[in-house]
């Protein structure tokens, strides 16, 4: 009793009395209180547990939670984007699991081909949490699995081409599927992650190899333009065979026609020649008449003369006379 009041006697005049447990009691509840306050920032959700289990997931905004370690919240960008890099790094990373260490990204980069070469790989994987439950509870380090899966997959596709496909032509191929397969390697883990993009973004060989590898290339391009030029020329012997054959069709159609007219003109000569056997007078007055029946109306105005005649007379205008006696 003494020595309570000994203490009590130490103490300043605002906590004696009893007043101290108050205080310390103001203290724990501010605290708490202090503490029981949180955000939840723009394009994420908050992952509340109480004693360990999980029993809300809360959107963004100010939220409170129960203080002093009864619940505690893990706050995930579920509405972002989030990706991770293999074979290198880059600045200004928005996650940690992003970019590896620069021996693992050495090791990252270099693979082997179907055909036994060598090549060197950089892509990206981009990815959304869509399960933040899963993506906490069902693997004890996601991001990481996410990386070694990834890893796995990548090696699986490369493994499967030609040092050509993985560099050329089978690019697009490589990441198309190489998403789908991660896609099931994630679902079957229950990490809780939807893969939206795999993209190779430099792929070429080792650079011990990368000039000769070029030159071989170069050479398969050139070879490429010759067949593409010989191909052309091609075209263009086509196109002149079809021209001279065009020719020589029209040319046989034109002989034709001037056998078939000469053979006509032939056919009408004899039969004349044949009549004018059997009757020459008639046959040349018939001539005679035939032929001025087709020149006299291209003459125009005419004027006929008798052969003893000594002066020109003005006799008849054929023309007038014919037209007038249309007209009767």
């Amino acid at each position: 009793m003494a020595l309570s009041n000994s203490l009590d006697d130490s103490l300043p005049e605002f906590l004696r009395g009893g007043r101290i447990l108050w205080v310390v009691a103001g203290i724990l509840v501010l605290a708490g209180f202090g503490s029981s306050i949180y955000t939840v920032e723009a394009e994420s959700e908050g992952v509340v547990l109480r004693f360990g289990s999980h029993v809300d997931t809360v959107p963004a905004g100010l939220h409170w939670k129960l203080p002093f370690g009864i619940e505690d919240v893990y706050v995930l960008p579920v509405k972002r984007q989030l990706k991770q890099e293999f074979g290198f790094g880059s600045e200004g990373a928005t996650n940690d699991s992003q970019v590896s260490s620069r021996r693992e990204q050495d090791q990252e980069r270099s693979m082997v081909t179907g055909d036994l070469n060598t090549a060197v790989v950089e892509w990206v994987v981009q990815y959304r949490i869509v399960q933040p439950d899963k993506f906490l509870f069902k693997v004890q380090n996601p991001e990481d699995t996410l990386r070694n899966v990834s890893e796995a997959v990548m090696r699986t596709m490369v493994g499967d081409r030609t040092v050509d496909e993985v560099i050329t032509i089978g690019r697009q191929e490589i990441e198309e599927q190489a998403r789908i397969m991660l896609a099931e390697e994630v679902e079957d883990y229950k990490l809780g992650i939807q893969i939206d993009l795999i993209q190779l973004l430099n792929v070429k060989p080792p650079p011990v190899v990368e000039p000769s590898f070029n030159e071989v290339n170069q050479a398969k391009q050139e070879k490429k333009r010759m067949i593409n030029v010989a191909e052309g020329k091609k075209e263009e012997v086509r196109k002149a065979e079809g021209e001279a054959k065009q020719k020589i069709q029209a040319a046989q159609g034109y002989a034709e026609k001037r056998v078939n007219e000469a053979e006509g003109d032939v056919a009408r000569f004899n039969a004349v020649f044949e009549e004018y056997l059997k009757a020459p007078e008639v046959t040349k007055q018939r001539l005679y008449l035939e032929t001025m029946k087709e020149v006299l109306p291209q003459l125009g105005r005419k004027i006929i003369l008798d052969e003893d005649a000594s002066q020109v007379l003005p006799l008849l205008q054929l023309e007038t006379g014919r037209n007038e006696g249309g007209a009767r």
